[in-house]
C-alpha cells in the first residue's frame, strides 16, 4: 500500500525541489555567462584540481561527479577542445583513461571560481542564519549517507 505524503511532507518535498532546481539553475546560468562553462565542466576541474598530479581515471572522475560515462565522456572531449583537459592512457590499467587538468584549465578554473563562490554564498548561505547553515549540512549528510550506502 502507498504510503502518500501527508500536507507537511508534500510542501517540504515541493520546497525541496523548487530550492534546490532554483539554485542549480542560477549557479549555472551564472557560471555559463561569467566563465562560459556549465557547473557540471566547472564540477569536472574542481575534482581534478583537488586529486594529486591533477589527474583521476575517467571511471573516479564519473563517480565523484555523478555522471554516467557516456555522460562525462562528451564533457571530457568539450574539455579537450577547449584545451582545459587532455586524456592520457592508464599506465596500470590498458583499458583505462586518466583526466588531466591542464594548465589553461587550471586557470579558466581559477577564474571562475571567484564569481561561483560569490554565487554561493549570495544565493545560499546569505540566506541562511548560522544554525540553519548547521541544519542543512546535517540534513545534507543524512540524505548523501543514505543515499550513497555511506
Amino acid at each position: 500500500m502507498t504510503r502518500w505524503l501527508n500536507p507537511d511532507e508534500q510542501r517540504t518535498w515541493r520546497a525541496f525541489l523548487t530550492a534546490s532546481r532554483a539554485l542549480m539553475d542560477t549557479l549555472d546560468r551564472e557560471l555559463q555567462r561569467d566563465a562560459g562553462m556549465p557547473h557540471a565542466y566547472y564540477e569536472i576541474l574542481v575534482r581534478l584540481s583537488e586529486t594529486p598530479e591533477r589527474r583521476l581515471r575517467m571511471s573516479d572522475l564519473a563517480e565523484a561527479t555523478g555522471s554516467s560515462r557516456s555522460r562525462l565522456s562528451h564533457a571530457a572531449a568539450r574539455l579537450e577542445a577547449a584545451g582545459w583537459i587532455h586524456r592520457e592512457e592508464c599506465p596500470t590499467d590498458r583499458r583505462g583513461q586518466l583526466a588531466v587538468l591542464t594548465d589553461a584549465g587550471f586557470a579558466a578554473l581559477a577564474a571562475a571560481a571567484p564569481g561561483h563562490v560569490q554565487g554561493v554564498r549570495r544565493h545560499l548561505f546569505d540566506a541562511l542564519s548560522p544554525a540553519q547553515v548547521d541544519q542543512l549540512r546535517r540534513i545534507s549528510e543524512t540524505l548523501a549517507d543514505h543515499l550513497t550506502g555511506s
